[in-house]
């Protein structure tokens, strides 16, 4: 059974972002980037204990191809995507939201 993922806004807008940086870099990277986030989404949804914990209740799933990671927590009745976080920030960023 998969749950229901849910980006919260600033994950959404982390989402974009990329989007957006990678299309302006060559027409297509953008939807690379997307596809890729959109597997390791459907996974998340599939099989949310398939990432392991790495702060607190928030587990982290790697994008392949992109530096990024997606971090979330498992909710009763949903999957709560706190970041779209690309991993050369400072990860302070995403932990304040978890």
């Amino acid at each position: 059974m998969s749950l229901v993922v849910v980006l919260d806004p600033e994950a959404e807008s982390e989402y974009e972002e990329g989007f957006k940086f990678y299309e302006s870099r060559r027409l297509g990277l953008g939807e690379e980037f997307a596809d890729e986030v959109g597997v390791v989404l459907a996974r998340i949804a599939a099989s949310p204990q398939f990432y392991r914990k790495v702060y607190r209740t928030t587990r982290r799933g790697l994008v392949l191809g992109f530096p990024y990671c997606i971090y979330y927590q498992i909710e009763p009745t949903h999957i709560r995507v706190v970041s779209i976080f690309h991993t050369s920030r400072d990860p302070k960023t995403w932990q304040s939201r978890a």
